[in-house]
């Protein structure tokens, strides 16, 4: 076992690799550098890609001369864009099991990464969304840059946060997380920072610079040299919100968040309420339940566990399919909810995505890529 505890497998040779492999693992001096490599599709996780970054991780953890990871993506576009959606579409609307072992080991993964022994520096750097967050939401050092477009907009596909989100999103002071959560906001390089999303930002111009000083072992120094290449990242205004959301997301039911934003004199207030409407009725109240309950969890490993369970309840009964459906493959944007109104969503249906899985559960302390 190692000290992250998990059990690294023997990997193979990394260097040098084909530049068609979907994640390029490299070293560099003291850098062990994993590149998510589908530009065309943003760079959208496969199963595949996971345990490739599992391996990654296995070489470098082994390595006494890498002392610090860089996460970062190919192409102009983004870190990732999330979890390869129309995959997990295909795989629920037939009845398959992929589905479940795509998350199972994703969200092993995004554990990983957040207790792994070594620091993991993740640059976010345009999109980042849903399991892109998961990648780089628990690295230790999150830079954002001027380019970032962050959101977790899971409700509007009939899905909730997962990849760690709600642990991340109740860890957020004021509400903030709530709003992001049901509405699917959108964030820049400023308003991660002000969510506690990223720690630092930097030009998306210093990334092969960071990486070439990180490379020589001073990981102090390295950030430092990044951040004070001149970045002009447009301002945000999630931090001038925090009153108006504070006060409107303390509720505990989605009705009565809505309620308390439309109430309010705030154009923003009243844009979130629309928002929160069009998103799937079954999928909001979920996740307003799941980010009530994480806030009490002992770990985000804990988290991670009832995520899983949510995630499969999308695979038998709510808005997933009609969700992806109607915004990715047919996209016209006329997503049919079932049932369509928040207050037709019953006690019981919310109830089935909480049940434990049984030997499906996920348990960090066993197998680290169980699937059968």
């Amino acid at each position: 076992m190692s000290a992250s505890g998990y059990a690294p497998r023997t990997a193979p040779a990394v260097d040098p690799q084909p530049e068609s492999t979907d994640v390029l693992v490299r070293t560099d001096g003291a850098l062990g550098r994993l590149t998510l490599n589908r530009p065309k599709a943003i760079n959208a996780l496969t199963l595949e890609m996971v345990r490739q970054l599992h391996v990654g991780l296995d070489r470098f953890e082994a390595d006494p001369d890498i002392t610090v990871v860089l996460i970062d993506g190919a192409g102009e576009r983004g870190l990732c864009a999330g979890g390869d959606i129309v995959a997990l579409y295909d795989s629920v609307r037939d009845g398959s099991d992929s589905a479940r072992i795509f998350w199972t080991e994703e969200y092993v993964l995004n554990a990983r990464i957040a207790r792994f022994p070594k620091p993991i520096v993740a640059v976010l750097d345009g999109i980042v969304m849903g399991g892109g967050i998961g990648l780089g939401g628990h690295a230790s050092h999150r830079l954002a840059t001027e380019r970032l477009v962050s959101a977790m907009p899971e409700v509007g596909i009939g899905f909730a946060p997962d990849v760690g989100g709600t642990w991340l999103f109740t860890r957020i002071p004021g509400e903030l997380g709530t709003h992001l959560a049901l509405t699917g906001a959108r964030l820049g390089a400023h308003d991660a920072v002000a969510a506690g999303l990223a720690d630092r930002i930097i030009s998306s111009e210093a990334v092969d610079e960071l990486a070439a000083d990180l490379a020589l072992g001073d990981l102090a120094a390295a950030l430092e040299r990044a951040e004070s290449v001149p970045v002009d990242a447009p301002a945000g205004d999630l931090a001038d919100a925090r009153d108006w959301i504070a006060q409107a997301y303390v509720h505990d039911t989605v009705e009565a968040i809505v309620a308390a934003l439309q109430a309010r004199p705030e154009e923003a207030a009243h844009k979130a309420a629309t928002q929160i409407l069009r998103a799937s009725p079954t999928s909001l109240k979920v996740t307003l339940r799941a980010l009530r309950e994480a806030a009490d969890l002992p770990s985000l490993e804990v988290a991670l566990r009832h995520e899983l369970r949510i995630s499969c309840g999308f695979t038998t009964v709510g808005d997933f399919v009609e969700g992806v459906r109607a915004q990715v493959v047919d996209k016209d944007r006329t997503p049919r909810w079932d049932p369509a109104r928040l207050e037709d969503v019953s006690p019981d249906t919310v109830d089935h995505f909480f049940a434990p899985l049984g030997d499906h559960d996920l348990d960090l302390d066993a197998d680290r890529t169980r699937t059968s």
